[in-house]
């Protein structure tokens, strides 16, 4: 066993090409056993196995920089970069973070939980080698799922432009999350499967410097003709052509192929694309025949591939893909939109039914959501749907294109609020104060999943402009559901307990908990009211001054970010009325970065739970009782 004694990346220096097979193999061992309690990326991570031992062997961590791409098939590289001791905790609270982190190890230098950023990235650590005078080497791995978002190509005419010093290497396993889509993708494809042009180059170059005398000049008057070459026999002229040397199709797990080509690469001066071609999935079968399910897998059984799911309700994401084909039937103009999310926002199903109407348009959610307000202007009712954390990539179409156009779009914002495992890159909490402030645009966030069908219904009745309803990432509350779906009056929220003196205005999943808070305070003879906040935008404002007028005290609990959401939105609209004797607690996220953990443990942190929120409305309700005391006494 070569795996336990490996604890830092230059160890694997010392072996032969036969023992890093060997090793390749064993990591692969240990990954699928290790994950198949844990749950995380698996595929993806065994696609990556022969590329990152390669890596590791030709250059020198942490002086030359490795940058992974999104980051979550940087296992292999913890592993290689001692901490494989810790896989026990990937994912979990406080354990080893899914994506690569900068605050784990000097080897990780770059982390990103959104695709696309890495050659952006490796360009500016070059450039920052070169103004130093170092002579470091920096090498990007990208997918070719994540080539197709706009970033990349900004960052490959850049460095191609300045002609730097440093290597891609394009991980081509024809997949991000779900198939690949586009010209990029069919570009690819047809390198793959074109081997006429390096055999013919090699061979021609090979016979012409075996001529006496006269075969190497004619051999350099061949290479002036490799432009022309190129163009006849396809493989990699597009990369040439913005500046790059481009090597390959190589086969991503043949290390002897992968060494060579990443030796040959150092060698060149100027900027190197390697086109290395993987499997997702390589070594378990399961993986490697449904890629697409096990690129994200929760626990499951190695010797049969079976998904351990916990029993429960269905995820609110599959709620809105079932009502979505209910309100396609009704409704011809809807037409859906995603940004390379079939699976993950429940579209499969409305794509089946209605593939003529689904549109993935692969990591590109700036031409999504742009591509959505030229749909709602021609008369169609598109929907958009995506991660919250996603959508922040199209902030500016949304501002530009969508909203001050007034576009009919609606966003259906899955993952809203926390998401548990993922962490801090993917947490849905910032998407209600980045949009909040954009003109035109509405908000909702039902508090249970009969309440986010009436309000699909809602926004597709709706006609007046852009139209948000949000929904987390959580098992649904397993509520009655009515038969017919009927709109909700834009900017009403809903008292779902009655009280006196104190009340919480709470929004989505945090509706729950006010309930329970409300159930566990009447025990103790304190009866508050709990209001469903359903409409972040438009504030129900009739509510809102009866609050104020009857001396209310507020509690606004909201799993997003403290700063620009709800309960911002609350006090602005007090400070506006004038009405500055209004009592306003807020009680959210607070001007930091929540980790990665499950949702419960997030919420602990941030003081989301019953006991935090009982104990703040024991706080509100005592200095509501000396003020009143304090008017009594001056009366």
């Amino acid at each position: 066993m070569l795996l336990p004694n490996i604890k830092q990346p230059e160890q694997i220096k010392h072996l032969s090409v036969d023992e890093l097979e060997d090793l390749a193999a064993e990591i692969r061992q240990f990954l699928i056993e290790k994950l198949s309690v844990t749950g995380g990326h698996l595929a993806p991570n065994l696609g990556v196995v022969e590329l990152t031992l390669a890596l590791h062997y030709c250059f020198d961590s942490p002086r030359d920089k490795m940058i992974f791409d999104v980051g979550h098939q940087s296992y292999v590289h913890k592993i290689l970069t001692g901490r494989m001791d810790k896989f026990d905790t990937l994912r979990k609270y406080k354990g080893l973070c899914g994506f690569v982190k900068r605050s784990e190890s000097e080897h990780d230098v770059w982390e990103a939980g959104h695709s696309s950023t890495s050659l952006s990235a490796a360009m500016g650590m070059a450039m920052a080698r070169d103004l130093k005078g170092d002579d470091n080497r920096v090498i990007a791995m990208i997918g070719d799922g994540a080539l197709t978002g706009g970033m990349a190509f900004e960052a490959l005419n850049h460095i191609g432009h300045e002609r730097t010093k440093l290597t891609v290497i394009l991980n081509d396993n024809e997949m991000s999350i779900a198939p690949n889509v586009g010209a990029m993708h069919n570009y690819l494809s047809k390198i793959r499967s074109d081997r006429y042009y390096l055999r013919a180059k090699d061979e021609v170059e090979m016979l012409l410097k075996k001529i006496p005398a006269i075969g190497g000049k004619l051999a350099k008057t061949a290479e002036k003709m490799k432009d022309s070459l190129k163009y006849m026999m396809v493989p990699g002229v597009l990369f040439e052509e913005l500046g790059f040397t481009y090597l390959g199709p190589v086969d991503g797990h043949d290390l002897n192929k992968l060494i060579d080509t990443l030796k040959q690469a150092d060698n060149v001066d100027g900027p190197v694309l390697i086109h290395a071609i993987t499997t997702k999935g390589k070594g378990y079968r399961p993986a490697e025949s449904d890629s697409h399910k096990w690129h994200g897998i929760t626990p499951y059984k190695i010797e049969s591939g079976q998904v351990l799911k916990a029993v429960g309700n269905p995820m609110y994401t599959e709620v809105f893909g079932q009502t979505l084909i209910e309100l396609g039937e009704q409704d011809e103009r809807i037409v859906a939109v995603t940004p390379a999310m079939p699976g993950g926002s429940g579209l499969i199903p409305f794509s089946k039914k209605f593939p003529d109407r689904m549109i993935d348009v692969g990591i590109a959610e700036q031409h999504a959501a742009t591509l959505c307000a030229a749909l709602a202007m021609e008369g169609m009712k598109p929907i958009y749907a995506v991660y919250s954390t996603f959508m922040q990539r199209a902030y500016d179409q949304i501002v530009h294109d969508i909203c001050r156009h007034n576009a009919n779009v609606m966003f259906a914002i899955d993952r809203a609020g926390f998401v548990g495992a993922d962490g801090e890159t993917h947490q849905g909490v910032y998407d209600v104060a980045f949009m909040r402030h954009i003109p035109n645009m509405v908000i909702m966030m039902p508090k249970d999943e009969n309440e986010l069908r009436h309000m699909m219904k809602t926004a597709l009745d709706y006609d007046d402009g852009p139209i948000a309803y949000r929904y987390p990432r959580n098992n649904v509350r397993g509520v009655p559901m009515d038969a017919e779906l009927v709109p909700i009056p834009i900017g009403t929220w809903e008292t779902v307990r009655p009280g006196e003196g104190c009340a919480i205005l709470a929004s989505g999943p945090m509706v729950q908990l006010a309930e329970e808070a409300a159930d566990h305070l009447k025990r103790e003879g304190i009866m508050i009211e709990v209001v469903n906040a359903r409409f972040l935008k438009p504030l129900d404002s009739h509510k809102l001054n009866q609050l104020a007028a009857s001396g209310t005290s507020m509690l606004v609990l909201e799993e997003a970010s403290q700063a620009g959401s709800l309960g911002s939105a609350i006090l602005e609209y007090y400070a506006e009325q004038g009405t500055h004797d209004a009592v306003v607690s807020l009680k959210g996220i607070e001007d930091r970065f929540i980790e990665h953990g499950s949702i419960p443990q997030q919420r602990e942190e941030v003081g989301l739970t019953l006991e935090s929120v009982c104990q703040e409305i024991r706080a509100l309700k005592a200095s509501r009782a000396a003020l009143l005391g304090k008017q009594s006494f001056s009366s």
